[in-house]
C-alpha cells in the first residue's frame, strides 16, 4: 500500500489507498465476477478498473435504506413493504425498565389528571371574601377529604394537599397576614380559582396522553407514573450477539508475536446498546469455518454481528457461511470508506447478520452504515433528523465512494479529525460525529451532512446499560 501522506505531522489517509480487507474483497468481486484470475489487489488496479469490478457493492445511502427496510421484511413479504413498524410482538415493560423503549399501544388516561382539586401553593384555602377566621388545623397532601369551608373562613394548606369543598381560591402564604385577632388578611387582589389546580385540568380519564410510536423519555416515564401506570406496553429492545473472528487477538496485555489486542471485542457491545440493543452474548471464534457455522445457527438473537471475515483471504469464512445457511445476501459490499467490504444478510426470517470488517475505524463504518438503521427499525425508533454544518477545513474525498471523517464540533462548525484510516481508533475516540465526504471531497466552509454518534446526541440516545 502507498504510504499515507502527512498533514500537520499526522498522518491522513489518502483517499485511494485500500486497506488489506478492501483490496481482497475487490479480488473477491473481480472471481465471483467470473472474470478469470484475480487481479492484483495493490490501490491503482482496482481504482483503474473500479466501474467493472465494483458493480456488486452498493451506494452507501442504498445500503442505509436497505437495512432500515430489512427488517419490516422476510423472504415472504420482500419487496412489497409499506408499513413503518416492524412485525415484533409488543410485550408489558416495568416503568423502570422502559426508558428508550417505543410504546406499541397509546398510553391513555386512567384517571382524571389531577384526580381531584389541588392546592398549587402553600398558603390558605379560603371561602368568601376577607377578613377570613382560621381553622386550627391544617390540611396535608396526602391526606383524606377535609372538611368544606364556610364563608369567611380559611385553612392552612400545603401544595397538592386536596382543596375542601366550597373554597373560592388559595391564598399563598406571602400574599396573606394575621392580624393581632388572629384573622387572616390578603395583601393582594385575589381572582376566584386563584392557585387551584381543578379536577381533570390536564386530562380526563380516557383521553389520549401519548400515541402509538411515542420513544420514552424520563419525562414520559413521569407522565405515565402520574397517569397511574406500573408498565407500559413497548416495542421489545431488539437482541444483539457479537462474534469476534480471529486467531491473532489477544484479549489482555501488549501486542507481541504478531497478536494484536482485540479493540472491537470491548468495543461493540456498548456501542450496540447505544444504538438500542441488548447485548445477548459476546463470542470469541477462532478463524474454523464450522465453529463460525454453528455459533450463527445457535444463536437466537435478532441480529448477529461478525468481526473481520468478511473478504477473500484463506482463513474469511463470512462468505461461505452464509451461502452454506442458504442466507440471503442483501448487501454485499458498500461504496464507503472506511468500511468496504461490510455485509447485511438475512439468516433467517427472524434473525439479520451484519458482517463488519476487522480494522476498528471500518467497523465502526459498518455499525453507522448497517447495524444503525437496522436496530432503529427493529425498535421503531424515529430516524434521526439530517443536519448539516461547515467544514473548517477541505476534506478530500474518494473518486467514487462516500468518506466517513471523524469530525468534533466546535460551535457552529465542525473540525474534521486526523488519525481516521481503516485501523485507526484515535480520530474516532475523540469525535462528536461523522462527517459525510461525498465522492470527490468537500471544500472549506461547505455544508456537509453529519451523523451524531450515539453517546453524543441530546436526550437518552445512550442506554450502556
Amino acid at each position: 500500500m502507498t504510504a499515507p501522506r502527512l498533514r500537520d505531522g499526522a498522518p491522513v489517509e489518502d483517499s485511494d489507498d485500500l486497506d488489506v480487507e478492501e483490496a481482497l474483497a475487490l479480488v473477491r468481486e473481480a472471481k465471483d465476477d467470473g472474470t478469470g484470475p484475480a487481479r492484483d489487489p495493490r490501490p491503482a488496479e482496482p481504482h483503474r478498473h473500479a466501474p467493472a469490478e465494483r458493480h456488486r457493492a452498493t451506494a452507501w445511502p442504498q445500503a442505509r435504506e436497505i437495512a432500515a427496510r430489512a427488517a419490516r421484511a422476510t423472504r415472504a413479504t420482500r419487496p412489497a413493504i409499506t408499513s413503518s413498524t416492524p412485525r415484533r410482538t409488543p410485550v408489558p415493560v416495568p416503568l423502570g425498565d422502559a426508558l428508550g423503549l417505543v410504546l406499541a399501544a397509546p398510553l391513555d388516561a386512567l384517571s382524571d389528571l389531577p384526580s381531584f382539586d389541588t392546592s398549587a401553593m402553600d398558603g390558605w384555602a379560603v371561602a368568601g371574601p376577607g377578613p377570613w377566621t382560621v381553622r386550627e388545623e391544617g390540611v396535608l397532601a396526602g391526606h383524606a377529604q377535609p372538611a368544606p369551608l364556610t364563608d369567611g373562613e380559611a385553612v392552612r394548606i400545603a401544595t397538592g394537599a386536596r382543596v375542601p369543598a366550597d373554597t373560592t381560591a388559595v391564598l399563598r402564604t406571602e400574599h396573606g397576614r394575621t392580624d393581632t385577632q388572629g384573622r387572616l388578611h390578603a395583601t393582594r387582589d385575589m381572582v376566584h380559582g386563584q392557585d387551584i389546580r381543578p379536577r381533570g385540568q390536564e386530562c380526563r380519564s380516557g383521553d389520549q396522553l401519548l400515541p402509538v410510536g411515542t420513544q420514552i423519555t424520563p419525562a414520559v416515564l413521569g407522565l405515565a407514573a402520574a397517569a397511574g401506570y406500573d408498565t407500559v406496553t413497548v416495542v421489545p429492545r431488539p437482541r444483539a450477539e457479537v462474534l469476534v473472528l480471529g486467531d491473532e487477538l489477544l484479549t489482555e496485555g501488549l501486542p507481541r508475536e504478531g497478536l494484536i489486542r482485540d479493540a472491537l471485542g470491548p468495543m461493540l457491545p456498548p456501542w450496540l446498546r447505544a444504538l438500542g440493543a441488548e447485548v445477548v452474548a459476546v463470542r470469541r471464534i477462532r478463524d474454523d469455518a464450522k465453529a463460525l457455522h454453528k455459533a450463527i445457527t445457535a444463536s437466537t438473537a435478532d441480529l448477529v454481528v461478525t468481526t473481520g471475515g468478511t473478504a477473500a483471504g484463506p482463513h474469511d469464512h463470512v462468505h461461505p457461511t452464509l451461502e452454506r445457511l442458504g442466507a440471503e445476501l442483501l448487501v454485499d459490499g458498500v461504496k464507503v470508506r472506511p468500511g468496504h467490504p461490510m455485509l447485511l444478510a438475512r439468516t433467517r426470517d427472524d434473525q439479520h447478520l451484519v458482517g463488519l470488517p476487522g480494522n476498528p475505524l471500518a467497523a465502526v463504518s459498518g455499525l453507522i452504515t448497517l447495524a444503525e438503521p437496522l436496530l432503529r427499525t427493529l425498535a421503531a425508533r424515529p430516524a434521526p433528523e439530517p443536519y448539516t454544518l461547515p467544514l473548517t477545513e477541505p476534506v478530500h474525498g474518494h473518486p467514487y465512494d462516500t468518506r466517513l471523517v471523524p469530525v468534533v464540533l466546535r460551535g457552529d462548525r465542525a473540525v474534521p479529525l486526523h488519525y481516521n484510516g481503516p485501523a485507526m481508533l484515535r480520530g474516532i475516540a475523540a469525535a462528536d460525529a461523522l462527517a459525510v465526504v461525498p465522492p470527490g471531497g468537500v471544500r472549506q466552509g461547505a455544508e456537509t451532512e453529519l451523523l451524531d454518534l450515539p453517546w453524543t446526541t441530546a436526550g437518552i440516545g445512550v442506554c450502556f446499560t
